[in-house]
């Protein structure tokens, strides 16, 4: 007995170590270092050129906007999401038959004869009903306001940027993570070089945080693997 329950315990460890693994994993993906894997190769002059090539820099009479690779974009992020989905179904159906027969080539007189509480004809009847009521409702609403700086580290061929940007906050051991990503057109940044997140196209806009507050609000390893194996 002792053995297995030791075979039983082992074998729980193993879960858990299974599950906490899999949720570090997940934790982990999201670091910045590890969000966006982009080639950053600037455009070289030709040795012994005199011109540098077009920059912020070299130009007069240009906005401070990012258009350049390694240029810096302030992205405001206001993102504010509502859904409401509700749902009701009422349903019934109510049927009733009845038949009866006078003469069937002289047999009613023989089942008549024998069930004598009929009253002189045979009937067949009969009625159904049923009936369903259902509801549901689901709602989710979700806020997130933040200014982040990103950096261009990719101009695709018609001229739009791909920028990432990363954040990260430490307060008592408590680390905090905001990371963006995305696809954006140079004209639609401002002259502040300023862009809002709901011009950024394939947006990647990850917000958590890893640390004792994190921590303490999942439940116990123990009661992950209680979970996943219990089958009700």
């Amino acid at each position: 007995m002792k053995k297995h329950s030791k075979i039983f315990v082992l074998a729980g460890l193993i879960a858990a170590a299974a599950t906490t693994g899999c949720l570090s994993s997940n934790v982990k993906a999201v670091k910045p270092e590890t969000v966006y894997a982009t080639p950053r190769t600037a455009a070289q002059p030709a040795p012994g050129a005199i011109w540098r090539g077009e920059t912020d820099k070299s130009m007069i009479f240009t906005d401070k906007k990012a258009k350049y690779l390694d240029d810096i974009v302030t992205i405001v992020i206001t993102e504010a999401a509502q859904g409401n989905n509700r749902a009701t179904t009422d349903t019934s159906r109510n049927a009733s038959t009845e038949a009866s027969i006078d003469a069937f080539l002289g047999l009613e007189n023989s089942v008549l004869s024998r069930n004598a509480n009929m009253g002189g004809e045979i009937a067949i009847g009969g009625t159904h009903s049923n009936s369903m009521k259902g509801a549901g409702n689901t709602s989710r609403n979700t806020t997130l306001v933040a200014r982040v700086s990103a950096r261009v580290i990719r101009v695709l061929d018609n001229g739009n940027l791909l920028i990432e940007g990363r954040r990260q906050v430490t307060v008592n051991a408590e680390d905090q993570y905001l990371i963006i990503s995305g696809i954006i057109r140079p004209e639609d940044i401002t002259t502040e070089n300023t862009i809002a997140s709901q011009y950024i196209a394939d947006a990647r806009i990850v917000y958590t945080g890893q640390g004792v507050v994190n921590d303490k609000m999942r439940p116990g390893w123990m009661t992950r693997v209680v979970d996943w194996v219990w089958p009700f």
